[in-house]
């Protein structure tokens, strides 16, 4: 599987796994990033004529060339060029609430907001039960 400009030691046990969990590492002054990412997006389209049902087809996202929705860590990687970060995945996750669930954990863990080594300035996320595959 190709990861852009990706990088992990985790296996990849699905040919297309619903999103993942990053750390991005500014090489220059060692700030981070914990952020998520999907892979597909599932797009709802009208049923078809004389039917009742909606129709669901996935797309792959931008993942691949993605690098952050952080404003000053973007800012950071035009400044001093995408080569002095790591872009590193540490979780595939099979659904969006597996996705919100182990960002939020992981931003709790390190204690993301209350350091100033990292540039989360905020987390914002919507919990539900998720069944573990």
């Amino acid at each position: 599987m190709e990861l852009g400009h990706w990088t992990t030691n985790l296996p990849i046990d699905i040919t297309q796994p619903f999103g993942f969990i990053y750390l991005i590492t500014n090489k220059i002054n060692g700030k981070k990033y914990i952020g998520k990412k999907q892979c597909i997006t599932i797009l709802k389209r009208k049923p078809l004529k004389g039917k009742k049902r909606k129709r669901h087809e996935e797309k792959e996202t931008d993942w691949k060339t993605y690098t952050s929705s952080c404003r000053e860590l973007n800012e950071d990687i035009c400044t001093h060029d995408k080569s002095n970060f790591c872009f590193d995945i540490i979780r595939w996750c099979n659904s969006k609430a597996e996705l919100a669930y182990f960002e939020i954990k992981l931003q709790l863990e390190c204690d993301a907001l209350l350091s100033d080594d990292y540039y989360n300035g905020i987390i914002n996320c919507r919990l539900c039960k998720f069944k573990m595959s």
